[in-house]
């Protein structure tokens, strides 16, 4: 059994044929899913997926990429939409300043707010971090995340930012990009990791793995991640699958307290 730890399920490239991944996910053993909100729009969106759809949960937050865009109602009904019983985290939140699309100081303000939202809601957040990584867990520490705890999704830092965010107690997630030629820094960071900290995910649409890259990704994928890990760490016979996914599902279970109801 796996769970997809972060997927954008509301995305319009699926709406064409959104049950049929659905359908080819349970088919390679993805029994869960927590699909996440980027701004207020697609919080909204994702908790609607998950109303529909019993083995789904949603997060909500804003994306740094969109930080920009709040408006001084948008936290109210962020809170309000965090009250649904499938709403398990905050997020994704963070620093991104390789695009710029919101300023950095505007990302800094927000990413301190929501920060004190997901505190305030007692939710773990889901940190997206992209060239900014010192500024990330300075802001982090300051901001007593600690306390709410929470993942690196996507992780794709260096050994230093995985240390320090195992130090705060986050998890780190890896997707498909360790499937990628040229990642072998990040392959060697996944050696490193506890088993207790590790998750899997697929950022899907997004960051398809070997042999699908450049086409749409889905949910299905994540198990090629739990196997790439497992061949990275334990030789990659079946046995070591069957470890990474359920070490892998343990742990999405715990960080978002998400019951074995499925």
């Amino acid at each position: 059994m796996l769970i997809d730890t972060h997927v954008h399920l509301d995305d319009p490239r699926y709406d064409p044929d959104r049950e049929d991944v659905f359908a080819r996910a349970q088919k390679a053993g993805v029994k869960g899913f927590i699909t996440i909100g980027c701004d207020l729009a697609t919080s909204r969106a994702a908790v609607a997926v998950a109303e529909h759809h019993a083995n789904v949960y949603a997060t909500v937050g804003v994306h740094p990429h969109e930080v920009s865009m709040i408006q001084a109602s948008w936290y109210a009904e962020l809170k309000q939409l965090a009250q649904h019983p499938k709403v398990v985290g905050y997020g994704e939140i963070g620093l991104d300043y390789h695009y710029d699309h919101s300023p950095r100081n505007i990302q800094r303000q927000k990413f301190r707010e929501q920060l004190c939202v997901a505190r305030d809601l007692h939710l773990p957040v889901i940190i997206h971090t992209r060239e900014a990584q010192e500024e990330t867990i300075a802001i982090l520490r300051e901001e007593r995340a600690q306390e709410i705890g929470g993942v690196f999704h996507c992780f794709s830092g260096d050994a230093t930012l995985a240390k320090e965010a195992l130090d705060l107690g986050f998890y780190l997630s890896f997707s498909g990009i360790i499937t990628f030629r040229n990642a072998y820094t990040l392959r060697e960071i996944v050696r490193t990791i506890p088993d207790d900290r590790l998750l899997i995910e697929t950022d899907a649409p997004y960051l398809t793995p070997v042999p699908f890259r450049g086409t749409r990704n889905e949910s299905a994928y994540v198990k090629l991640v739990a196997e790439q890990i497992a061949r990275i760490r334990d030789g990659g016979n079946n046995g070591s699958f069957e470890k990474i996914a359920q070490i892998t599902t343990n742990n999405a279970r715990c960080l978002f307290k998400i019951s074995s109801s499925f």
